[in-house]
């Protein structure tokens, strides 16, 4: 068995099945042409357990009642040290320089519905960071995946906080205000000042752009090479095979050892990079809305 035959590296490949004990490969369906892929079915999982689990939350904090149960406590837990450990220190109370092209006035800076300046952004930052997370922590079911070890999923999600942050940034500081905002001052005038101005915009873009897809690169990256990692280890057993019982008996014992040291660090890794995420993510948004 080589590495690339390995169980785990079916963790960061897509196919259009589910490869099962003993080989048994279970095929997925197409609809019209289109075919399910392994990482599409896990990626719908994802969503339904994010969905059911802040229902189940929010009917039990929209009660007034101190939620109740490990369960519930740990996910609530999550949810809030991402708004108050995140979210509200990073993107601040509102009271902040405006621009006067067409950008927010100081009521757009009031609390929303009588909360934090901040809580109008969290559910995009919640989404993020808890999708994220499921989709790392499948991975750690023997013979599933994560989803975010492929570089068109942490594309998609890179896309989407692209998007996010132009929605947002245009909405608190104008069109004008948004894309003025990529130019920094640079102290001259006349037509040099235009020139350096120009070009100040267009390097300015052009790092917009390369932040979010390091998202992307940063996300995929880490996933894949969690479980890139577990391949090889693996894979050492099968070749040491065929070099003698004393060596394979020495090699498996120190490829599970440490499959399951680098297993538990991939739970910690599924955790912090769906921080990272979601950090990075406030901060682009944070530097869109906020005139500088």
């Amino acid at each position: 068995m080589s590495a690339e035959h390995s169980d785990n590296f079916h963790h960061v490949r897509d196919f259009p099945f589910f490869e099962l004990p003993g080989g048994m490969k279970v095929e997925l369906p197409s609809l019209f042409g289109f075919q399910f892929t392994k990482f599409m079915v896990l990626q719908a999982v994802a969503a339904v357990l994010v969905f059911l689990i802040f229902r189940g939350l929010s009917k039990r904090i929209a009660s007034g009642d101190a939620v109740k149960g490990r369960f519930w406590n740990f996910w609530e837990m999550l949810a809030l040290f991402v708004r108050d450990e995140v979210v509200r220190p990073t993107i601040g109370d509102g009271h902040h320089d405006h621009d006067d092209n067409g950008g927010a006035s100081d009521d757009d800076s009031a609390p929303v519905h009588g909360g934090h300046f901040a809580d109008q952004y969290l559910p995009f930052i919640w989404s993020c960071f808890f999708y994220i997370l499921i989709c790392n922590l499948l991975g750690a079911i023997p013979f599933l995946g994560s989803a975010t070890g492929s570089i068109n999923v942490t594309g998609a999600l890179a896309l989407c906080s692209f998007a996010a942050t132009c929605i947002y940034g245009v909405r608190a500081m104008g069109v004008g205000g948004f894309f003025g905002n990529l130019i920094p001052d640079t102290g001259l005038t006349g037509i040099g000042g235009q020139v350096l101005s120009v070009m100040m915009f267009l390097i300015e873009g052009m790092g917009f752009l390369i932040k979010h897809s390091i998202l992307a690169l940063r996300l995929f990256g880490n996933i894949m090479g969690g479980h890139t990692a577990l391949g090889v280890m693996l894979a050492f057993i099968a070749q040491s095979v065929q070099l003698g019982n004393g060596l394979w008996s020495v090699v498996t014992v120190g490829s599970v050892a440490g499959q399951v040291g680098i297993g538990l660090l991939e739970l910690l890794v599924a955790v912090l990079q769906a921080y990272v995420f979601s950090f990075l993510a406030t901060i682009f948004i944070a530097s869109s809305i906020h005139k500088h």
